[in-house]
């Protein structure tokens, strides 16, 4: 049997556990003894904190696992903005790990997407102080995401 994973939230704090949102009302430890795919709240991108390209892009891989019912939807969407995204950065580290991060994708991982688009944030911020991305495909993210919002 694999090890179980304890989490501990805080009062009033939300867990989105397989689609399912939960808040809990006091301070409470969850222990899940098999495996099952969550977020925390703090994870959580709001529709208007995706303001950056790779931000649209983790609110997309988010929907994957908040909304399952509309996670075809999403894939679209996500297969979509993975085109956009490579068409669009010039940087190499940002491209090789894109193309790494649809393989995640593709292959049933969109937790470990979202863990790898964080790990992005810092660098498309330089990027984008740089100006390497063209305003167009600036554009053409944010009417990916219109429906969202």
């Amino acid at each position: 049997m694999k090890s179980t994973l304890r989490i501990s939230l805080k009062s009033g704090e939300r867990i989105f556990i397989n689609g399912a949102v939960l808040r809990v009302d006091r301070k409470v430890a969850v222990e899940f003894l098999n495996d099952v795919t969550f977020l925390l709240e703090n994870h959580v991108l709001q529709p208007e904190g995706a303001t950056t390209p790779l931000k649209q892009l983790y609110f997309i891989v988010q929907m994957m696992l908040i909304n399952p019912e509309g996670a075809e939807q999403s894939k679209a969407m996500f297969k979509r903005s993975i085109a956009l995204l490579l068409a669009s950065f010039q940087h190499d580290e940002i491209l090789a790990e894109l193309k790494r991060i649809d393989a995640v994708v593709t292959s049933g991982r969109p937790f470990d997407a979202l863990k790898a688009i964080r790990g992005l944030y810092a660098l498309e911020e330089q990027i984008l102080a740089a100006h390497e991305i063209t305003p167009a495909a600036r554009e053409s993210m944010r009417r990916e995401m219109a429906p969202w919002q």
